[in-house]
């Protein structure tokens, strides 16, 4: 397959912003931080000052998309280098809704201690990112709510650190960025750290793996029923029907997916007419897994949208089913942290087609490269995507991954607002 209809898209203006959750110690999201990326290697690119940066995020993105959008209406951690906080970027955000980066390339301390002061008096809200325990930053330390360190690889040493900067701060938050797993997380937690920040909650917690709950099982056969290569959408529909709750929330999607405001969609059979059976089917998947995940953080549900989403807008303009199967890998993707077991368990117990099966657990051929490049896009692997854009797609260009991304997460934050209670 050699894929060459990519939607031509050079009009849409690209925004390269990516964005992290923080959680906090029960593992809600707490926040998301903005960080401008350009380029091919999605970092700030050689020869991009943090000023040029922060202003390209600032006009492309938060002006043009709106904060709210951009954080589905949670709390925006920016990044502002030392010019930009002393001039009068700050006074483009809300204080209500975003806290200030002030990044480790800071030079100027003293005059950005003395302007940070003045804007926290107006109400802003400051975080010290990549805190490395440098005295030069004493004059800030004073003014900041939040103080940023990254996971070292000893955990042990990361833990020391958390208690002496708190003996020090006793005011300020401690976030721990780049954890990894979810032992890291748990001894953070007992460390007396604030925020979390990093994949850990997307991977399995343990592998306990007895089957599935007798509470879930209804939603879990619809799960794996929806997941069949054919099958006769009557049977979806009364399968859906069983369960009141299920079928409530279905309606609820579809109204809120509907674009029609003067109208209300009250049965499967209306919903099937205004919005097609694969919309439903796909609401139909999503339900049963949000369903499935909902002991689990809602960011994980959202991470299974957002790769489902972002795989299907990649592939759809070149092969309809390919991409409808990649939406299924993306969901899919998930289910081992969800249900904390490993993919090959869940592969077997789908019973899932070969294709899907073979992208899940072997990454193998499109579909198991679609994967590998939306995880690297979490990762930051800039250099992992640019190999494997020519294998998916030989007009594939970051601006289009950039933009699909976006989509995807919007799309996200969209379904889970619609679903949730």
């Amino acid at each position: 397959m050699n894929p060459t209809n990519i939607i031509k898209d050079g009009q849409k203006l690209t925004q390269f912003v990516a964005r992290q959750p923080i959680f906090d110690v029960e593992q809600n999201v707490f926040a998301y931080e903005l960080l401008y990326r350009d380029s091919a290697h999605n970092a700030f690119p050689v020869g991009t000052s943090d000023e040029q940066a922060t202003s390209r995020l600032f006009f492309n993105s938060l002006m043009l998309l709106g904060l709210d959008k951009l954080t589905a209406h949670q709390l925006a951690f920016i990044n502002l280098s030392s010019s930009t906080i002393l001039e009068n970027f700050p006074k483009l955000l809300v204080p209500q809704n975003s806290v200030i980066e002030i990044v480790e390339r800071t030079n100027k301390i003293a005059e950005v201690a003395n302007r940070v002061q003045e804007l926290k008096q107006e109400g802003y809200i400051f975080a010290l990112d990549d805190y490395d325990g440098d005295d030069k930053w004493e004059p800030l330390l004073v003014h900041v709510d939040y103080i940023k360190i990254e996971m070292d690889d000893v955990a042990i040493k990361t833990n020391m650190r958390i208690k002496k900067i708190k003996r020090a701060n006793p005011h300020a938050k401690i976030i721990v960025e780049r954890i990894e797993t979810h032992e890291q997380f748990h001894s953070l937690k007992q460390a007396g750290c604030d925020l979390f920040q990093g994949y850990f909650f997307a991977r399995p917690e343990m592998i306990t793996y007895n089957g599935v709950e007798p509470s879930k099982l209804i939603v879990f056969d619809l799960l794996r029923f929806t997941a069949k290569a054919s099958l006769c959408f009557e049977e979806i529909h009364q399968r859906v029907a069983r369960d009141v709750a299920i079928t409530a929330r279905v309606l609820k999607l579809a109204n809120a997916r509907s674009g029609n405001t003067n109208l209300t969609i009250t049965s499967i059979s209306q919903a099937v007419v205004y919005l097609g059976e694969d919309s439903i089917r796909q609401f139909v998947r999503v339900l049963a897994l949000s369903e499935l995940g909902v002991e689990k953080p809602t960011e994980l549900t959202k991470l299974a949208l957002t790769r489902a989403q972002f795989i299907f807008l990649m592939l759809r303009q070149n092969d309809s089913k390919l991409s409808e199967q990649g939406y299924l890998v993306g969901l899919f993707s998930v289910l081992d942290a969800i249900l904390d077991t490993d993919l090959k368990t869940i592969v077997k117990e789908f019973s899932l087609d070969a294709v899907i099966s073979e992208a899940l657990l072997n990454n193998e051929g499109i579909l198991g490269e679609s994967l590998l490049l939306i995880k690297a896009f979490e990762l930051d692997d800039m250099d992992q995507i640019a190999s494997l854009m020519p294998k998916i797609n030989s007009d594939l260009r970051i601006g289009h991954i950039f933009n699909f991304v976006l989509d995807a997460v919007l799309y996200s934050d969209e379904i889970i607002e619609a679903i949730s209670d």
